[in-house]
């Protein structure tokens, strides 16, 4: 082990989340000046961090896919319309109205990034918000939670999820079967704490909601044919990997994007340019960024000597390490993005696992194509969850809360970090209470 390449890259990896903690830096700066620093500093050569890149190349096609797909029918305003008939259908109660952003958000996280689906729905809020006399913080707040918390309804749902089925080669059908009920009841802990958070909106009738010009749908043609290709790609997540020839979501997603660019520039709706344009690179180069200084940890060592630490700790006790596993990851996922924390945690893992004879040697490496024990799954598990419900804890756990808070400022509203601590901080523990037990009964039979 090269001790000196090992604290560099360690060095720089702690350096990096610091700086992304303290906003000193935008993190995707943050993210590729340290991913420079090791390839300069000859941790890693150019072609290894590339080689790093590669081997999540899943990760970055499906979302890359997924953000297009969702650009392309922007011109069609349906986001706008959705937004526009969550007023309409509340009648007036404020009851009603936390509901339907709970019932409009859910679906569409279930299936999309949480920080696209907030960027394309956030900016609907404050104007309509403000029409029917609501303080629109508070409605931001709850988008948000409602967001991060949906991710755990499907494998794709959310970066965390992906990255940890994609880590543990969990298919899209065995996610809905095995682990999206916790995602179900993420979101009923959510409705049921409604009165509790938002009080003074849960009472409030609101007037001239009637009055309101609400957003009409454009393009209704070309947003029928793009419905179709929505549910051929939410389809083959579902089959796609059981099929005689089988196509993995990231494909599926690739897949999904050539069709809705096909149709935008068949249709004039938009331009090809335009839309490749809006695509949210910054987060695409963040998510390369960190998979290079994850690589360097792995190459010095410095992931294997962790897991040695951690087998020394918590022993074979599959049980204890789920426990304990949830509780810290979602601790820190609400204070430094979850991203690259899971990507750091499952080779971590990995090596844990290999350290307390629980795997086999070659299911460490990310070529690994064939299943895990079941007895190790629940580790994940818990790690998964316990990574995106911790993004709920503060207004910096999850780039869609970062996105809500810039949307509240441009509308002259503020979400502080105490404010929305009050918020986050009662969801957060009461989602991983409830997500613990969801693991102990499904998982190891207890209760």
């Amino acid at each position: 082990m090269d001790y000196s390449a090992a604290w560099i890259a360690g060095g720089t990896f702690v350096i990096v989340m610091v700086a992304i903690l303290s906003e000193k830096l935008h993190l995707t700066i943050a993210a590729f000046l340290g991913a420079m620093v090791l390839i300069f500093a000859h941790v890693l050569t150019l072609a290894e961090a590339i080689h790093y890149i590669s081997e999540s190349h899943a990760t970055l096609a499906l979302f890359f896919g997924v953000m297009v797909l969702i650009r392309a029918f922007e011109p069609t305003q349906i986001f706008a319309y959705l937004a526009g008939q969550m007023v309409k259908i509340s009648q007036g109660s404020g009851k009603m109205l936390l509901i339907g952003i709970v019932a409009i958000t859910t679906p569409i996280c279930a299936v999309l990034p949480n920080a696209t689906t907030v960027m394309l729905l956030a900016p609907l809020i404050p104007p309509l918000a403000q029409d029917i006399g609501v303080d629109f913080v508070p409605l931001l707040i709850l988008m948000v939670l409602v967001a991060n918390s949906a991710g755990l309804l499907t494998l794709v749902g959310d970066p965390a999820t992906f990255i940890v089925g994609q880590g543990i080669n969990m298919s899209f059908g065995d996610y809905l079967q095995q682990l999206s009920l916790g995602g179900v009841l993420a979101i009923a802990v959510i409705v049921a704490l409604l009165p509790v958070l938002f009080p003074k909106i849960w009472r409030m009738k609101f007037e001239g909601y009637d009055r309101l010009k609400l957003p009409q749908i454009n393009h209704p043609r070309v947003l029928a044919v793009g419905s179709g290709i929505i549910l051929m790609v939410l389809v083959l997540f579902v089959v796609g990997e059981s099929l005689p020839f089988p196509i993995q979501p990231a494909a599926v997603a690739l897949l999904g994007a050539v069709l809705a660019l096909l149709l935008a520039h068949h249709s004039k709706i938009d331009t090809v340019n335009n839309i490749l344009k809006d695509v949210d690179w910054s987060t695409l180069i963040f998510f390369m960024s960190i998979f290079v200084l994850i690589g360097s940890l792995e190459k010095t060592g410095v992931v294997q000597q962790l897991s040695h630490l951690l087998a020394l700790v918590l022993g074979q006790n599959i049980f204890l390490g789920c426990v304990v596993l949830m509780i810290i990851v979602a601790l820190l996922s609400s204070v430094i993005p979850n991203i690259p924390l899971v990507v750091a945690m499952v080779p971590l893992l990995k090596e844990y696992l290999l350290a307390i004879n629980l795997i086999d040697p070659a299911m460490v490496s990310p070529d690994f194509t064939g299943q895990f024990p079941p007895a190790v799954l629940p580790l994940f598990y818990a790690m998964m969850f316990g990574a995106t419900l911790g993004g709920n804890g503060t207004v910096v756990g999850a780039s869609a809360n970062i996105v809500a808070a810039g949307v509240a400022e441009l509308h002259g509203g503020k979400i502080s970090y105490r404010r929305f601590l009050g918020y986050g901080m009662p969801v957060m523990a009461a989602q991983i209470g409830v997500s613990l037990l969801f693991l102990i009964i499904a998982f190891f039979g207890l209760g």
